[in-house]
């Protein structure tokens, strides 16, 4: 069997495998890091593949190739950090181009959009993707760029993303979606008609709260290749140190993933069932509106969820400081389990009044689950809810 006949392989054994014994060197089982800034000529007008370490670094292309292959995109750039990863895209636009956002995203993806339209960089709608009406009006302008983010942050709302992408093209828009909260161990949009891909991967993709990155994929080898010159342009690559590292925690991301999802599961229906918890945004639940979207274009439902606390904000502050094993801190993703509060920590910036028409309350927390046993995560949850009584 020739090498063209040989089936791709699998998203798992990619994530693994990645690399692995490619050093033409000395034969290193683990890719070797580069960390050279800069790289010698052969001569005179005579480049090597690599020149100077901002246009191009072996480290970061392997993770590139690596996160393209993951995704089934044609191609894909390694920048600083998520945020960075989102204005490549942004900053690329012309002038005046019409980005369509979700209006409960991530409170970074919006402090970032309307900070670019302030300035009369893009133009920008904030539009519930739930609402047939809203979002129909919102593509009737003719919108450059739509992001989709599924599930969102915080609220886990999901959207059909195959269904959204016709749309959005249908109206001559791109598609980017933002894949952070689920990796392509679980959801791959390209393959359901996005253009773009984009991830921070700070998150699921290095998994170990150790790396701040970030990347965006394309579906389309010419846009995979305009967006890399476009990050050289602007400065905006990611260190090489730091793709490594998210190179390694790509190994372990299916594993991780297996392990989170089931304990997340475990922790919702704990939560569903108690006195103390007023609703549980999660869409592996039954009762959660986006979950037959989700199992249709998913091959799981993550490791995040979120839920209201019955008490508000007075109830909010007696369960973090009595909770077991959920850490107080920002970001998602890492092997720990994390507890965050949307309205005074990721999305402080929205304002009350953006908080409200997204339905961010103050008694909403946002967990999300690690690799600890279930019974200890469960035990934990039940000295903090204990303390709302």
């Amino acid at each position: 069997m020739t090498e063209r006949d040989r089936p791709l392989p699998d998203v798992e054994t990619i994530a693994a495998a990645y690399g692995v014994a490619a050093d033409p060197a000395f034969g290193a089982v683990a890719p070797p890091l580069y960390l050279s800034s800069t790289y010698e000529f052969a001569g005179y007008e005579r480049p090597r593949v690599y020149d100077y370490g901002r246009a191009g670094n072996p480290t970061r292309d392997m993770l590139a190739d690596a996160l393209a292959e993951l995704e089934g995109g044609a191609g894909a750039v390694v920048t600083s950090s998520g945020m960075a990863a989102l204005d490549l895209l942004a900053g690329g636009l012309r002038v005046g181009a019409l980005v369509v956002a979700p209006h409960d995203c991530y409170g970074g993806t919006m402090r970032l959009l309307k900070a670019r339209a302030e300035r009369g960089q893009i133009g920008l709608r904030l539009v519930d993707q739930g609402d047939a009406a809203a979002l129909d009006a919102a593509l009737e302008a003719s919108p450059a760029l739509v992001l989709i983010e599924t599930p969102s942050n915080p609220l886990m709302r999901v959207v059909d993303i195959a269904a959204l992408a016709g749309r959005a093209k249908a109206a001559g828009a791109e598609v980017a979606v933002d894949n952070t909260f689920l990796s392509p161990a679980i959801q791959r949009p390209i393959l359901l008609g996005a253009d773009y891909v984009i991830h921070s991967t700070t998150k699921y993709l290095n998994g170990h709260s150790d790396v701040i990155g970030g990347a965006v994929v394309a579906a389309d080898r010419g846009k995979a290749e305009q967006l890399r010159q476009w990050a050289n342009v602007v400065g905006s690559a990611g260190a090489p140190f730091d793709a490594w590292l998210t190179l390694r925690g790509l190994r372990t991301l299916f594993a991780r993933l297996e392990r989170q999802q089931a304990n997340a599961m475990a922790v919702a229906q704990y939560l569903e069932s108690h006195r103390a918890v007023a609703k549980v945004h999660y869409p592996g639940l039954r009762s959660h509106p986006g979950h037959g979207v989700a199992s249709r274009q998913q091959r799981g439902f993550g490791a995040m969820l979120s839920f209201e606390l019955a008490g508000g904000v007075e109830a909010v502050r007696r369960f973090l400081p009595a909770v077991r094993f959920f850490t107080l801190a920002e970001s998602l993703g890492g092997v720990e389990s994390l507890v965050a509060h949307p309205a005074t920590m990721t999305h402080a910036d929205m304002g009350d009044e953006a908080r409200a028409v997204a339905g961010i309350s103050d008694g909403l927390l946002r967990f999300s689950i690690g690799l600890e046993a279930e019974k200890d995560l469960i035990a934990g949850l039940e000295e903090g809810l204990a303390a709302c009584a």
